[in-house]
């Protein structure tokens, strides 16, 4: 069983000679031995936190390091929060696609390019279907012409073995 390591060191896993450090009011104290650096954490009520452990010799802040991982998890919970996750959708038709059943497909498309999401048109080929592939071609390029004002073509029709696809992403 594998145990996480926290990122940061604090107090006594530092593990340095010296460290220049920083209190909690902003102030540089200066450069000293990890022992004193210690004790000047504990006589304030504060922690010892490594901020910069790559720097020479490392940054040490004296901190409430509880109150410090509740930020981090507040600002990474807030970026989360902010993420727009992009859906790929896939639409399927056959080279003899009726109209009809065209029709319905892409005004599901265009729903689904309005809520924001990208739309994978498939055109998949069965037995004597592939010695035409040009069918699939001219299906696609009507649905291009089609979904022109609702979209952007993402990456233009091509045939990947039995199947010719096209990625349409939604206008910006």
């Amino acid at each position: 069983m594998e145990t996480t390591k926290p990122t940061v060191r604090i107090n006594r896993n530092i593990r340095v000679p010296e460290v220049r450090v920083v209190d909690n009011n902003g102030e540089q104290l200066g450069i000293l031995p990890i022992r004193e650096a210690l004790e000047a954490a504990e006589t304030r009520g504060f922690d010892l936190v490594e901020v910069a452990p790559l720097a020479k010799p490392p940054v040490c802040k004296i901190m409430d390091y509880g109150k410090y991982k509740y930020e981090q998890a507040k600002k990474a919970h807030e970026s989360k929060r902010n993420q727009k996750v992009v859906v790929v959708k896939e639409i399927k038709m056959r080279p003899a696609t009726d109209d009809h059943d065209f029709d319905f497909k892409l005004k599901n498309a265009k729903r689904f390019l309005a809520e924001g999401n990208k739309v994978k048109f498939t055109v998949v080929f069965r037995g004597r279907e592939l010695a035409h592939a040009e069918l699939g071609a001219v299906l696609l390029d009507r649905v291009a012409a089609a979904i022109a004002e609702d979209g952007n073509i993402e990456q233009n029709a091509k045939r990947e073995g039995r199947a010719m696809l096209m990625i349409v992403s939604p206008k910006s």
